[in-house]
């Protein structure tokens, strides 16, 4: 019995570090490192979270954790939005140059295309959400983060022109950090382009759904985006004119933490829904049927 109780301890061989095996002058083989692939894991920029990718694109590029959308360039927002067959684009070679002869800008435009894979910052085009014919029109912030130039407002008065002409819907999607200033007075003439141009299609009764995506900012918060007969928001959305800081500097105040966010801005009037990613679509397809013939609009 005490024999049992008082039994040898066990003995356990210890291995030593690598750092006192270097310290005692021995060659210590190196691990292999392992290698992870580039693009394999993504961190939530809001709350941290490292999720894999694969399963972050299955969440719309949601968060799973906080909720947080994280931004989508145009052609994944056309691949969530529109039905998989019988997108059109319109004007695919409409690219930009340098109207104004400014220093550096046409080498920051080639720069842009080979970043981004696109040749501007909106992608124009018909198709359909869920049967029903739509034109888009759908920026991309990761050119010139969505800035609005000369052929981003020709593309965008185009595309307008055209569902008038066809009497279809529009939906533009939009998301900027405003006027392109390299092409500076040609630039902010597409406020007043876009604008007139969604003059005459309200005229001609014609329908036009604004989705402000984050951030929308700028001249392009101040014209197209803030003039749909719906205007609608994804959750959190940046959604103002001017910058926060230049706010705060100028009125001398404090702002609210939730200060130019789509919450804020339903709150105070300026939107009309504010729409999860996951309900995007089938809320945009609700809104076409409503107002469309078969409706009985």
């Amino acid at each position: 019995m005490f024999k049992d109780i008082f039994q040898k301890k066990r003995k356990y061989a210890t291995i030593p570090s690598e750092r006192a095996l270097q310290g005692e002058g021995q060659e210590v083989s190196e691990r292999p490192k392992r290698e992870i692939p580039e693009g394999l894991m993504n961190k939530c920029s809001k709350c941290g979270t490292i999720q894999y990718s694969k399963e972050l694109e299955k969440n719309l590029k949601v968060c799973p954790s906080c909720g947080y959308h994280m931004r989508l360039n145009a052609m994944e927002r056309i691949g969530m939005i529109l039905d998989e067959q019988g997108f059109m684009e319109h004007d695919a070679d409409m690219v930009s140059v340098d109207p104004l002869g400014f220093p550096g800008y046409s080498s920051k435009l080639e720069q842009q295309r080979l970043k981004s894979g696109l040749k501007e910052a909106v992608i124009t085009g018909e198709g359909t959400i869920e049967g029903l014919p739509v034109v888009v029109a759908v920026m991309s912030f990761d050119f010139f983060t969505g800035s609005m130039g000369s052929v981003v407002g020709e593309k965008i008065t185009r595309a307008i022109e055209y569902a008038t002409e066809k009497r279809l819907p529009i939906i533009i999607f939009s998301t900027s950090g405003g006027a392109r200033m390299q092409e500076s007075i040609l630039s902010l003439m597409q406020m007043a382009k876009t604008s007139a141009a969604l003059s005459r299609l309200d005229e001609q009764g014609g329908l036009y759904i604004s989705v402000i995506t984050d951030p929308t900012t700028g001249g392009v918060s101040a014209s197209f985006a803030s003039l749909g007969d719906i205007n609608i928001a994804e959750p959190g959305a940046v959604f103002g004119f001017a910058g926060r800081i230049v706010i705060e500097q100028t009125i001398r105040q404090k702002l609210p933490d939730d200060f130019q966010t789509a919450e804020f801005n339903m709150q105070h009037g300026q939107l009309d829904l504010v729409v999860h990613r996951k309900e995007l679509r089938t809320t945009l397809a609700k809104l076409l049927d409503m107002h469309s013939e078969k409706g009985g609009v």
